[in-house]
């Protein structure tokens, strides 16, 4: 799959499904990501220390895997967009947008480089290019790119219907930490606030037709809210999985030594990792 197909096949109303990398950084990860029938995977760079070498190894070797690398870029900005994408990646998300300015510079970077300054600002304005041999060349050298913009704030829904009016945008990313925190309801993602306020970006996003990726950590709100219309499903993270697996299986394996040695056995939680 690469970022058209990924695009073609969500808009079509199927579901693809992605997890994000927030330590991984080997390019070897991304053979067993394909095989675990991943579509998609987000690299975070907004909270993980990453270098640009390093990154561009890693998004080749996803190019080359079938699995459609997007990468979550630092702040909403061009240059951080043209990046991500001269580096390898098939996409970006940028994080915290709340503005339609934020968002335009954004889109115009994702789906009209290397156009810059006036140009890029006249092509969002207007939709005109210097000429339609112009417009051909950048559809087809854009063809692949996957933009998706971050909704995680309380005035960011509140201006998401304006947003969404800038052409361009393929997805809808939902932050559940940073958005319940903008709510007054931290990590309480059972909370009405929070259940409304995700509705209500649905509810929007519907009416423009633009698929939502709603980032949570545990299968049961993945699932409750794939129910509900999420259908760019955004599952937990390396760190997540790895520690839950960990914790599954040697929690069993603890058992056993327990009870040999006539101990309690000791508990260990939920991740606690906040991306």
């Amino acid at each position: 799959m690469n970022g058209y197909e990924l695009k073609q096949k969500v808009q079509a109303g199927g579901i693809v499904y992605g997890t994000m990398l927030s330590t991984s950084r080997n390019p070897r990860w991304a053979t067993p990501m394909s095989n675990f029938g991943l579509d998609y995977v987000i690299i975070d760079t907004e909270h993980s220390p990453r270098d640009r070498s390093d990154i561009a190894d890693f998004l080749a070797a996803f190019n080359f895997s079938g699995v459609v690398p997007i990468q979550r870029i630092p702040i909403p900005d061009s240059h951080y967009v043209t990046m991500a994408l001269d580096g390898g990646a098939q996409g970006v998300l940028a994080p915290y947008c709340e503005t339609v300015e934020e968002v335009k510079e954004v889109v115009a970077a994702a789906k009209w480089r290397p156009l810059k300054g006036a140009l890029a600002r006249t092509v969002m304005e207007t939709g005109e290019l210097p000429s339609q041999a112009t417009r051909e060349y950048l559809e087809r050298r854009n063809r692949n790119s996957v933009c998706i913009i971050g909704i995680e704030s309380v005035p960011a829904i509140e201006n998401l219907d304006n947003i969404l009016h800038v052409p361009g945008i393929d997805g809808i990313f939902v932050g559940p930490n940073d958005l319940s925190i903008s709510l007054g309801i931290p990590d309480q993602y059972d909370h009405p606030d929070y259940e409304a306020a995700l509705r209500e970006v649905l509810r929007i996003c519907e009416a423009h037709h633009v698929p939502n990726l709603f980032h949570h950590q545990t299968v049961e709100l993945s699932t409750r809210w794939l129910r509900e219309g999420a259908r760019f499903v955004l599952y937990s993270s390396d760190v997540g999985q790895m520690h839950n697996g960990f914790r599954n299986d040697f929690g069993r394996i603890k058992e056993v030594g327990a009870e040999l040695e006539g101990v309690a056995a000791a508990k260990v939680g939920e991740s606690r990792e906040v991306i």
